[in-house]
């Protein structure tokens, strides 16, 4: 099956070095370039890209307005974000908007690939230190819970014990190895724990546990 991918960045020598790495993959079709978020809305409406890589700092509409608008629509593409620091502060606000995700500028191209594929198929980028580094510092800079605070009280206490692990940054092996179950195992909970609260990824689940308590973010270094 080919993942469709729309570019979103207002430097169009970023979006022509994308678009040489994606088209050299034969699961990637580049449908569309976008100068700003305005662009990428509008494109996104007409090519239905799979996946937008989009960049935090564009003119006009930034990525983060355009974000919020592209996930509030139905049948939403994911969006990966794209920036050049890995500490800015926007980029939590565009977790919150929706984005799965996201990547630096000067991501390896076989790391790119993957982060597509990866994202296209359900998942989220959470694993990388500059995500942990960026819950851990940006995650209390807005009280406002996207759900109901007695949502947690869906979950069963092992997709408790799940959910904690996934905001503290772990994968599903590391989650597997932790509790003593198979990957499988917890490929079941993490689903089971995105229906009951209604989200619709991991990162929005654990932009969820944040603001419920569940976790709480580090102080500060």
């Amino acid at each position: 099956m080919t993942i469709r991918v729309l570019i979103a960045d207002d430097q169009a020598l970023v979006r022509s070095g994308f678009r040489m790495i994606l088209d050299a993959r034969d699961d990637l079709e580049v449908v569309g370039e976008a100068a700003d978020g305005e662009e990428a809305v509008r494109l996104a409406a007409e090519t239905r890209p799979d996946v937008v890589l989009m960049d935090v700092r564009m003119p006009g509409t930034d990525g983060i307005a355009a974000t919020a608008r592209l996930t509030a629509a139905g049948n939403a593409p994911k969006v990966i974000i794209l920036t050049t620091y890995d500490l800015d502060e926007p980029l939590y606000a565009a977790l919150r908007a929706g984005a799965s995700g996201f990547l630096l500028k000067d991501v390896r191209p076989a790391d790119l690939v993957e982060a597509i594929r990866v994202v296209a198929g359900g998942e989220a980028l959470l694993a990388p230190t500059a995500t942990r580094r960026l819950l851990d510092r940006f995650v209390a800079t807005d009280v406002t819970p996207p759900v109901q605070a007695g949502s947690l009280d869906r979950l069963t206490e092992r997709e408790r014990e799940v959910l904690t692990l996934l905001a503290r940054g772990a994968s599903n092996a590391e989650i597997g190895a932790q509790l003593f179950v198979t990957e499988a195992t917890v490929k079941t909970h993490v689903s089971a724990i995105l229906r009951k609260l209604g989200v619709r990824d991991r990162v929005q689940a654990v932009v969820l546990a944040y603001d419920l308590g569940l976790v709480r973010p580090r102080p500060s270094s």
